[in-house]
C-alpha cells in the first residue's frame, strides 16, 4: 500500500469542562478533521459527502479503498486502502480531531464478534494512545428484544465496542444507535433504493406513534414499530457530533434525528 498524503493540521484538545451532551445548535469548527472507518460503505460515504459539505477534511479507512463511482465530493476525501487490524494509525490518524466508526456486519458468530466487536475496541483504544479528542461510534437499536436474543454475536460485539468507547471516552464519546437505515445504496455500479420503503414507513411509524406508544414496552415490539432513519440523517448526526464537543453520550433513534435538524440545511 502507498503510503497515505498526510494531513497537517494540529490536534485539537479535548474540553475537559464538559458538562452535558444535550446542546444548542451547533457552531462549525472550521478546523474540524475526521477519519472514517468504513467510509466507502452505505453509511461511511454518507458521512464522507455530509462532512464535505461542511468544509470538514476526510480520510476513509475501508478495504475497497477508494468508491468506483465519481461523485463530486469523492474527490475531496483521502481513500486509504486498509484493514483496521492492520492500518498504519500514525499516518491514518495525523490530524484528526475525530474518528467516526461505522465498522459492523453479519456472519458466523466469531466472524460478528470480531467486526462488530473487537474492530471497533482496536479502533478506540488506538485513537486514545493517539490522542483524537473524540470518537463517534455507529451502533445499533435494541429493538426491544428479550435478554437471550440479545447475546448473538451481532450484538454483544456493538455493546462491547458501546462500552469501551464510553470507557475511554467519558466525556466525548457519541453512540448512535439508529434502527432500520434507509437511503439509495450503491452496490457493484447498481443503485439500490432501500428509500422507496424506509422513507413510507418512517412517516406512517412517526404519524401513528401516540397510538402505537403503549406496546413499546412489549418484548420485540420494536422490530415492527421503531421508525427507520434516513441515512442523511445518520450523517448529519455525526456531523453535529463532530462540531459540537458538548455533544456526547449515547443517542437514540429520535435523537438522531433531531441532532440531524440543527445542521442539516
Amino acid at each position: 500500500m502507498s503510503p497515505l498524503p498526510l494531513l497537517v493540521r494540529p490536534l485539537a484538545p479535548a474540553n475537559p469542562s464538559l458538562l452535558s451532551h444535550r446542546c444548542a445548535p451547533a457552531v462549525l469548527v472550521a478546523s474540524a478533521a475526521i477519519v472514517v472507518l468504513g467510509g466507502s460503505g452505505f453509511v461511511g460515504s454518507a458521512i464522507c459527502k455530509a462532512a464535505v459539505s461542511k468544509g470538514i477534511e476526510v480520510v476513509s479507512l475501508s478495504r475497497s479503498g477508494r468508491p468506483s463511482y465519481s461523485d463530486p465530493w469523492v474527490d475531496q476525501v483521502t481513500w486509504v486502502a486498509g484493514d483496521v487490524f492492520y492500518a498504519r494509525w500514525d499516518e491514518v490518524l495525523l490530524g484528526a480531531t475525530a474518528v467516526v466508526s461505522t465498522l459492523g456486519g453479519f456472519g458466523n458468530e466469531e466472524q460478528m464478534k470480531r467486526i462488530n466487536g473487537e474492530a471497533n475496541v482496536i479502533a478506540v483504544n488506538t485513537a486514545k494512545e493517539y490522542g483524537v479528542p473524540k470518537f463517534i461510534l455507529i451502533s445499533v437499536h435494541d429493538y426491544n428484544l428479550p435478554s437471550f436474543l440479545l447475546t448473538s454475536g451481532y450484538f454483544t460485539g456493538k455493546r462491547k465496542a458501546e462500552s469501551e468507547l464510553l470507557s475511554k471516552y467519558p466525556a466525548s464519546g457519541v453512540v448512535l444507535r439508529p434502527g432500520f437505515i434507509y437511503g439509495k445504496r450503491k452496490v457493484d455500479g447498481f443503485e439500490i433504493p432501500l428509500d422507496i420503503v424506509g422513507q413510507p414507513l418512517e412517516k406512517l411509524l412517526s404519524s401513528v406513534e401516540n397510538f402505537t406508544k403503549p406496546l413499546s414496552s412489549l418484548p420485540a415490539s420494536d422490530l415492527i414499530l421503531a421508525p427507520p432513519v434516513s441515512v442523511d440523517d445518520v450523517a448529519y448526526a455525526v456531523i453535529n457530533a463532530v462540531i459540537d464537543d458538548s455533544f456526547f453520550g449515547v443517542f437514540t433513534i429520535e435523537q438522531i434525528k433531531e441532532a440531524a435538524a440543527k445542521v442539516r440545511v
